[in-house]
């Protein structure tokens, strides 16, 4: 409590669970509900998510990918329709997802293992509140190894990146690396509304509508192997 009387209370982000495996729902709550700052408010499988989540109204919503009852990519194209829509990532298996593309594309903010490290989970779930991207690196990996449609373009890629001035390219390594704007700002000493400047310049320039399919593009371009270079000046 501070000299104020008044607590200072972190924002608690609500999560739903979608999966049609009730161990796996039940395993990420309890994974989530050991941190004080984060509270499944539900789980649900795919026939239920849309109305869970009309219901619940969460921050974060993790939807598998591939459920029997209803397709994940229904419910994700379904919830993004909505005023209110809540941030989605994707939860898939070590095996290439060959839908995963078409998720990012229609609006996911990431995907995530569901063999995830219990102690990254969290932090997962806390940069999707945020506003930043989740990209598992491991299945970064597998999607790109697995599609060779998408390793094609590389020379596209990074043509693309080079229409970048250095400090967007600055920009686009740290949303690629899941900051949010804030974070982003804090980082390399800028405004939250210049950071989302530099996003909105990044997106029109690289033709892509969201920070995940930058994110993509940049690693494809080879950008997040560049080592750091030394800054001339200002």
């Amino acid at each position: 409590m501070d000299e104020g009387g008044a607590e200072r209370v972190n924002p608690v982000v609500r999560v739903v669970v979608v999966d049609d495996e009730a161990l796996v729902r039940s395993g990420f709550g309890l994974i989530l509900g050991a941190s004080d700052d984060i509270e499944v408010v539900a789980t649900a499988s795919g026939g239920e998510a849309v109305e869970t989540v009309r219901r619940e109204r969460p921050d974060v919503v993790l939807l598998d990918i591939r459920m029997p009852d209803v397709d994940g990519l229904t419910v994700l194209r379904e919830l993004r329709t909505r005023a209110d829509a809540p941030v989605v990532a994707m939860l898939t298996t070590l095996d290439a997802d060959e839908y995963i593309l078409t998720a990012l594309n229609s609006g996911a903010a990431g995907f995530l293992l569901k063999d995830t490290e219990p102690e990254q989970l969290a932090h997962l779930v806390r940069t999707l509140a945020a506003g930043g991207v989740v990209l598992s690196p491991k299945a970064s990996r597998t999607l790109l190894h697995s599609h060779p449609g998408t390793e094609a373009p590389v020379d596209e890629a990074a043509a693309r990146v080079r229409l970048l001035t250095a400090r967007e390219r600055d920009v686009l390594v740290l949303v690629a690396e899941g900051l949010s704007n804030a974070d982003i700002g804090a980082r390399i000493h800028l405004g939250a509304g210049t950071v989302k400047d530099h996003v909105s310049a990044i997106l029109t320039k690289l033709r892509v509508t969201s920070r995940v399919q930058a994110a993509l593009l940049a690693q494809r371009a080879g950008l997040l192997d560049e080592p750091p270079q030394p800054k001339a000046g200002r």
